[in-house]
């Protein structure tokens, strides 16, 4: 690895002055308490994850004279909710069913009938403040309103820590696992429904994702930024985590501490679970990146994607790094029919790998060997599961050689997994947890716990004649030229007729001229230093982006230019863009 970037892992939305930012709790209790209404009542629904206790002591402290109360003491039992929640649950370590429950399931009604009489007496007595999830169920309609988000990220390391568990479960000692699926699945899906109904009414945003540097801005202010965030070029926030088969790429190139064993993953643009830094002046506030889907999602997602979609964002970026490290599992993606009947889900993982780096004997397994017996490899997988049997991955699964900016298309249903000495961007549909391992090459994962593998949902959807031929002639570097112009040109690299994303590479020495054609766009520059982004009618300002980054050019920004910057002026860049099929193909113009 010879080449080190600047690469930004604090990326920063510029959305206003530090004056409309408070800092620390003093300056939070002095912004909020001209707020409160005549009796003084306010209101903290805090999103699933939040340390309401901590929140709880520091606004006591600080209104002394307020009754509070916690919107807690209206859940249900942990018995009841475990009644409520485990049949969704089922006994699977990983997989869950989508489902329809909301916050208000997890409240017990004539709990929540008499902490209301509680705080109307005690409102028209004197200042109150309820705090906790759900806390705008039970509190005064008069009552101002601050909503306290968290980042999933930020979720997952406190449950790590133990220092959180499940909402109302009292679950702190379960595993990591335990807690991270009930909150995958239930949870915050539950949270994000009322969430969405309060984005718009909000009178604050408080940021306790750093808990001893709490940051409060207005719901006004918040609502501006992200609307301002929806029509111009962006990056979220990306997170690195360790693995079993992880390498050391990323450590040098995105200048990561070496703090833990390796960096096997890098969630570089996955709105659901990244966060966005809104700047206020030196302050920095952290919101989940999904805010703004749910806020804006016509002008940074485009009509036609915002109508098939929703409210989700589609198109994921993350990096897989084995440079130095093993082989992923051995895994398969479910059909579009078996994820929505099995899970609840409309649609599914398919996914393509572009090799952003590569050593000399980087590989690729994809697709299956000709003539094999699917029932003999299925018997093959068992043993290996089993124990005390190594499957022989190659006896049954093609193992292509794997250069940098080669491109592998995988559609659902395909078998395959990176091998070593390989730095994958992939590009994919967003629902990343469902993955069927097949084969985890007879390791632990960092817990020291096997892995779960999932033999019988992959057999269920493996498709047997995705074999050599057809893979070498479907799936692997179809490039095909679209366009030029002086100083650059233009490829479709994919993905596969089956996928709903587009991706096309651009090489560049000049400006390219893009158009997000009504749909957001998704791009990393896969090559050069550095790179400008640039509106041809001053619709935004300059955005400069560095090599590995991924950054978001949302549909409201229409027309763009990319061009080499800095040090790489003169030199040949290249990027590659995804973005969702919509009949009307976005390309240079």
């Amino acid at each position: 690895m010879s080449r080190r970037s600047n690469y930004d892992k604090f990326p920063v939305v510029p959305s206003g002055s530090a004056e409309e930012c408070s800092a620390g709790w003093d300056s939070i209790a002095d912004r909020l308490r001209p707020a409160r209404n005549d009796n003084g009542a306010l209101c903290v629904e805090c999103y699933p994850g939040v340390q309401v206790a901590t929140l709880r002591d520091e606004l006591q402290a600080r209104f002394p004279a307020a009754k509070v109360f916690s919107s807690e003491w209206c859940l249900k039992s942990p018995q009841q909710l475990h009644g409520l929640l485990d049949p969704i649950l089922g006994d699977d370590r990983v997989f869950a069913r989508m489902n329809g429950l909301r916050l208000e399931d997890y409240f017990d009604p004539a709990r929540l009938d008499a902490v209301r009489r509680d705080i109307e007496l005690a409102a028209n007595a004197g200042p109150v403040i309820v705090v906790g999830t759900g806390a705008s169920f039970v509190a005064p309609e008069r009552a101002s309103l601050v909503y306290a988000d968290m980042a999933r990220w930020e979720i997952q390391l406190r449950y790590r820590r133990g220092e959180i568990g499940n909402l109302g479960l009292n679950n702190l000692t379960d595993d990591f696992a335990t807690k991270y699926k009930c909150g995958f699945f239930i949870e915050w899906r539950a949270a994000d429904r009322l969430k969405k109904s309060l984005l718009s009414k909000i009178d604050f945003l408080l940021d306790t994702n750093q808990p001893r540097e709490p940051k409060l801005i207005s719901g006004d202010n918040f609502r501006r930024a992200l609307a301002a965030a929806a029509q111009r070029p962006f990056r979220v926030v990306p997170y690195f985590d360790p693995g079993p088969w992880g390498g050391h790429w990323m450590e040098e190139v995105c200048d990561l501490p070496r703090d833990v064993p390796n960096h096997a993953w890098c969630f570089d643009c996955v709105p659901e679970e990244n966060s966005l830094l809104l700047g206020f002046g030196e302050h920095r506030v952290e919101i989940p990146a999904i805010d703004l889907v749910f806020s804006q999602p016509r002008a940074l997602l485009g009509d036609a994607v915002h109508g098939r979609f929703g409210t989700e964002f589609p198109i994921r970026f993350d990096f897989l790094d084995t440079m130095g490290g093993g082989n992923l599992s051995l895994q398969v993606h479910p059909l579009t029919e078996y994820i929505q009947d099995k899970f609840g889900m409309n649609y599914t993982q398919d996914e393509s790998y572009y090799l952003l780096d590569a050593g000399p004997d980087a590989t690729v397994y994809l697709g299956l060997k000709d003539t094999i017996s699917p029932s003999a490899m299925i018997d093959d997988l068992r043993r290996a599961q089993e124990g005390g049997f190594d499957f022989p991955a190659e006896e049954y699964v093609n193992r292509w050689p794997a250069a940098k900016h080669d491109h592998f298309l995988i559609p659902a249903g395909t078998i395959h997994c990176s091998g070593a000495e390989s730095m994958v961007l992939e590009i994919s549909a967003t629902p990343y947890i469902f993955t069927f391992k097949l084969w985890d090459w007879g390791r632990l994962g960092l817990d020291g716990r096997p892995r779960p593998i999932h033999i019988d949902h992959g057999a269920a959807n493996i498709q047997w004649d995705r074999t050599t031929e057809w893979v070498r002639r479907e799936l692997i570097n179809h490039f095909e030229p679209v366009a030029e112009g002086e100083g650059w040109r233009e490829e479709r690299t994919g993905l596969h007729e089956r996928e709903f994303i587009e991706t096309r590479r651009h090489w560049f020495t000049a400006a390219v001229p893009h158009d997000t054609m009504g749909g957001v766009n998704v791009l990393n520059l896969v090559e050069g230093g550095e790179a400008i982004v640039e509106s041809p009618t001053g619709a935004f300002m300059p955005f400069i982006v560095h090599y590995a980054e991924t950054f978001i050019v949302p549909a409201a920004a229409g027309a763009y230019t990319i061009r080499p910057h800095g040090a790489s002026e003169g030199r040949q860049c290249a990027t590659i863009k995804a973005f969702v099929r919509t009949g009307v193909e976005s390309h240079a113009c």
